[in-house]
C-alpha cells in the first residue's frame, strides 16, 4: 500500500489558508514524481471540507481533508491534519495530460465542492516588457507594402508621358504589374528566408531589394529600367508580406495578439496614404514622381537598422533549440516574470512532436491541405473582391465621373482605410475575427452594388461623381473593417507551427498572384464589359465571400496560438 501524504497549513486559528499543490506520489515500483500544481487562498476558514479539483481526479487522488490553522502555507510529511490516499495510482510528466487547456486547468484551479467557486491561483499578469517598438520596427515593411502599391496611382500618367508611353496602356499594364509579379516570388522567398535565416535576418535582407529598386525607379530613363525597379521593390515587398504578420504574431502576448496584428493592416493603409498625399504636388511640378519613387529609400534603411536591435521571434528561437536566446526574447518581450510560463506553452505545444519543419509538399497533405486551403481562399476574396483594381485606378475612375479633383478624391479614398483599419484594430480582440469578416463583406457588397448603379443607372448621372466617391469611400472603410486586416492577422493564428511561415508564403503567394492579374487586366475588362458590369462582379464575389466565412472559419480571439493549434488539430 502506497505511503500516505501529509501536508500541514502552519500558523494561527481563524486565519486566511494557502494550500500549496505539491504532489508526491511514492509508487510500489520505487519511483516517485513531483508535481506542482498552483496555490490558491480562500479567505475564510473551514474544517474538514473535501478540495478535489477536476485536475486532481485526473490524477487518480483519492480523498484531501483540509483544517483551517494557518496564516500563511506551510508543508509538511508526516501530519495527520491533511491526508490524501493514493491507490493505483501511475503519476508523473509523462502521464500527465499536456493539452494546453487541461495543463492551465490543473495548475490554476482549485475546487471547493461545498460552495462550487472555483478560485484563480496565479494572477494574470500582463507583459512588463516591451513590444511596442519592434512591432512598430516590422511595421515599417508594412508600411513600404502600401506606398508601392499606392504609388504608382498618381504617378502613372506622369512618368508615362516622360518614358514615352503614355498612349501604350498594355506597357502601362505591365509597369502597374511588374511589381506583382515580384511581390509574388517574394511572398514564397520570405517564407523559406523566415525558416532559415529567422524573422529579424530575413528583414535585414529585405532591405536590399527595396533599396535598389527604389533607386532605379527614382532615376529610370527606359521603361526596361523601371520595370526592373519595380520587379525589385515586388520581390521586397512580397518578403514583408510573408514576415512582417508572421514575426507580429509570434511576439505579441496573447490578450492584445489581435490589436497588435491589425496594426500590420493599419500601416498598409498608412503607406498607402502616404503614396497618394505624395502625389499631389505632381499637378505644379510632372517630374516630382521620381522623388515619390526615390523617397522609399528612407524607410527601407530604416527597417534594415532596427532589425539589428530587435529580438528575434522567441518560438523561432525555441524550434532551433536555441533555448537560452529564447528565454532572452521572451525577457525582453514580456518581462522576466513571463519567462517561464512562455517556455511551458512551447513546451506543451510541442509535447510528444519531433518532427522538423515542414517541407513545400507537405502543405498539400491531407493532414494540412484543409487549413491551408482555408487561408489561399480568404487572400483570393480578398484581391477578387475588387480591392487592388480600387487603389490602382481610383483616381482614373475618379476622373471619368467627373470629379474635379481626383489625386485629392483618392486621398479621401486612402484617408477613409487608415481610419476603418484604426477601428478594426480596437474591435479585434473584442468583436473577434470572424464577425468581422462577415460584416466587412457585407458591407463591400452593399457598396459595389451602390457603385454599378452610379454608373449605369441614367438617372443617377447627375450625381455620379458624388456617388462615385462615397460608394468608393464606403466599399474602403468596409474593407479595413475585417477583408483588410483579418487574414493577415489570422493566419498565423490557425497555422501549426512547423508549417506556419511556408502557409503564410502559401496564402500570400495566392494574394499576390490574383492581385497580378487584376491589375493587367482591369483596364482591359472595364472597357470590354463596362465599369458598371466588373463593379457588380465584385460585389457578387463579396457576398460568396459571406457564405465562405459563415461555414469555414473558426474564432481565434483570446487564445494563445499553441491553444489554436492543438484545437485545430483536435478537429483536423
Amino acid at each position: 500500500m502506497s505511503n500516505p501524504i501529509r501536508l500541514i497549513p502552519l500558523g494561527r486559528r481563524n486565519q486566511p489558508i494557502c494550500f500549496v499543490g505539491f504532489i508526491s506520489v511514492e509508487l510500489r515500483m520505487q519511483a516517485s514524481a513531483l508535481v506542482k500544481s498552483g496555490v490558491s487562498c480562500s479567505s475564510s476558514g473551514f474544517q474538514n471540507r473535501r478540495v478535489l479539483g477536476e485536475s486532481g481526479r485526473r490524477l487518480g487522488l483519492g480523498k484531501l481533508r483540509m483544517t483551517e490553522r494557518s496564516g500563511f502555507c506551510g508543508l509538511s510529511f508526516g501530519s495527520e491534519i491533511m491526508e490524501t490516499e493514493m491507490r493505483r495510482v501511475r503519476l508523473g510528466f509523462d502521464g500527465v495530460s499536456r493539452s494546453s487547456a487541461n495543463y492551465k486547468s490543473l495548475k490554476t484551479h482549485a475546487y471547493d465542492e461545498d460552495v462550487g467557486d472555483v478560485v484563480p491561483a496565479k494572477p494574470n499578469n500582463k507583459s512588463s516588457g516591451t513590444v511596442l517598438p519592434f512591432v512598430g520596427v516590422a511595421c515599417l515593411g508594412a508600411i513600404l507594402f502600401g506606398y508601392h502599391l499606392g504609388v504608382v496611382n498618381g504617378a502613372l500618367e506622369y512618368l508615362s508621358k516622360d518614358l514615352g508611353i503614355l498612349e501604350n496602356t498594355v506597357v502601362q499594364g505591365w509597369i502597374v504589374s511588374t511589381l506583382l509579379i515580384g511581390a509574388t516570388i517574394g511572398s514564397f522567398v520570405g517564407g523559406t528566408f523566415a525558416d532559415k535565416f529567422g524573422r529579424t535576418r530575413s528583414f535585414q535582407l529585405d532591405a536590399i531589394p527595396l533599396t535598389v529598386g527604389a533607386i532605379l525607379c527614382a532615376t529610370a530613363q527606359s521603361v526596361q529600367t523601371m520595370i526592373i525597379g519595380r520587379l525589385l521593390t515586388g520581390l521586397g515587398i512580397g518578403i514583408s508580406s510573408a514576415i512582417v504578420p508572421l514575426y507580429i504574431s509570434e511576439i505579441s502576448p496573447t490578450e492584445i495578439r489581435g490589436t497588435l496584428g491589425s496594426v500590420n493592416q493599419l500601416f498598409i493603409c498608412v503607406g498607402i496614404l502616404a503614396a497618394l498625399v505624395a502625389g499631389l504636388p505632381l499637378v505644379g511640378n510632372p517630374a516630382w514622381w521620381r522623388t515619390m519613387f526615390g523617397i522609399s529609400m528612407v524607410p527601407a534603411v530604416l527597417l534594415a537598422v532596427g532589425m539589428a536591435i530587435s529580438p528575434e521571434s522567441p518560438r523561432w528561437l525555441y524550434q532551433q533549440g536555441r533555448l537560452p536566446e529564447a528565454e532572452r526574447a521572451i525577457k525582453t518581450l514580456y518581462g522576466k516574470d513571463r519567462v517561464v510560463e512562455v517556455i511551458q506553452d512551447f513546451t506543451a505545444a510541442s509535447q510528444g512532436s519531433v518532427e522538423p519543419e515542414a517541407g513545400w509538399s507537405d502543405l498539400f497533405s491531407s493532414r494540412y491541405w484543409k487549413i491551408v486551403s482555408i487561408g489561399a481562399a480568404l487572400f483570393l476574396f480578398q484581391q477578387l473582391s475588387g480591392i487592388n483594381a480600387v487603389v490602382y485606378y481610383s483616381t482614373s475612375v475618379f476622373r471619368s465621373a467627373g470629379v474635379a479633383s481626383d489625386i485629392a478624391a483618392s486621398a479621401l479614398v486612402a484617408a477613409a482605410n487608415v481610419f476603418g483599419t484604426t477601428i478594426a484594430s480596437s474591435l479585434m480582440d473584442r468583436q473577434g475575427r470572424k464577425s468581422l469578416l462577415t460584416i466587412s463583406f457585407c458591407g463591400m457588397a452593399a457598396s459595389m452594388l451602390l457603385l454599378s448603379l452610379t454608373f449605369s443607372w441614367s438617372a443617377l448621372a447627375p450625381y455620379s461623381g458624388t456617388l462615385a466617391v462615397l460608394g468608393t469611400v464606403l466599399y474602403v472603410l468596409s474593407f479595413s473593417l475585417g477583408a483588410g486586416p483579418v487574414p493577415g492577422l489570422l493566419l498565423p493564428e490557425i497555422f501549426a507551427s512547423r508549417i506556419r511561415a511556408k502557409a503564410v508564403a502559401l496564402s500570400l503567394g495566392t494574394h499576390w498572384i490574383s492581385n497580378f492579374f487584376i491589375g493587367l487586366y482591369f483596364l482591359s475588362f472595364v472597357n470590354k464589359f463596362g465599369i458598371s458590369t466588373v463593379y457588380f462582379g465584385f460585389g457578387v464575389v463579396c457576398l460568396l465571400a459571406v457564405l465562405y466565412v459563415a461555414r469555414n472559419i473558426v474564432e481565434t480571439k483570446g487564445r494563445s496560438l499553441e491553444e489554436i493549434e492543438q484545437i485545430l488539430s483536435a478537429t483536423a
